[in-house]
């Protein structure tokens, strides 16, 4: 038995008035989860508690965020849940289906995208031009193309808005070839923002890494939703995408 899967940090959720408490609304009637949505501080849907797999305990999922609520709405459990028997994190899984419902909502024309002809795996990465491992990953591009990976950047620039590293990637986007634009900047080459582009994925893109639970760049998206967290080389890459894709 995993002795991870007995942390759990717990926590009491403070109970808000007691008129929200007592005088459940007609919807609480219906659907249990209203009114223990309307226990919790700071508000929460009914279609943001499901079921878990314990009674009387139901998933808070915002995001990738996950907690665990009790059924009377008084208490809160931080961390993973895991299955004893098979050691599965049901936590992760939770995440890595929001992750790629996320991912999903984002066309491949608002990625710079460097594939194969025939890909046999899709991964997406969260960048930044500045991040020393991601250009490492971007100075091996080819390897992974040749391994069959096609590789789907999305912009994270670590430093935030109105910084350096954000204005290189508007530059980036705003070029007329984004993925020779990509390349030029990850090797340090200069590159200007022509004042006509103002209209970038950059913003948008970097609040999708914020609620995918990305930490540090580069991040790795496999397409069953698993993060990566940190650079991996082509060939250890191919491999653990060999293993995913077949359940491993």
């Amino acid at each position: 038995m995993s002795p991870r899967a007995w942390i759990l940090v717990l926590g009491l959720v403070s109970a808000t008035s007691a008129m929200a408490a007592d005088a459940p609304t007609a919807a609480a009637d219906k659907d249990p989860r209203a009114a223990i949505a309307a226990k919790i501080p700071g508000g929460a849907k009914p279609e943001e508690l499901h079921a878990s797999p314990i009674p009387g305990v139901y998933e808070l999922a915002r995001g990738t965020e996950i907690a665990y609520v009790s059924a009377d709405g008084k208490y809160a459990i931080a961390g993973d849940m895991y299955e004893l028997g098979s050691d599965k994190n049901l936590t992760e899984n939770t995440r890595r289906a929001e992750r790629s419902k996320l991912l999903a909502s984002v066309p491949e024309s608002q990625m710079v995208v460097f594939s194969p002809k025939d890909p046999k795996y899709t991964i997406s990465v969260f960048t930044d031009v500045d991040c020393t491992y991601c250009r490492k990953l971007h100075s091996q591009i080819a390897d992974y193309n040749r391994l069959g990976i096609k590789v789907r950047y999305l912009f994270f620039p670590r430093s935030g808005p109105d910084t350096e590293s954000w204005e290189k990637a508007e530059a980036v986007w705003c070029a007329s070839n984004r993925g020779e634009a990509l390349t030029r900047a990850k090797r340090g080459e200069g590159l200007s923002k022509p004042k006509s582009c103002s209209n970038t994925p950059v913003a948008k893109e970097y609040q999708l890494g914020e609620d995918v639970g990305v930490r540090g760049t580069p991040a790795i998206v496999l397409e069953n939703g698993e993060m990566l967290p940190g650079y991996l080389p082509p060939a250890q890459l191919a491999a653990h995408l060999k293993g995913s894709s077949k359940g491993g």
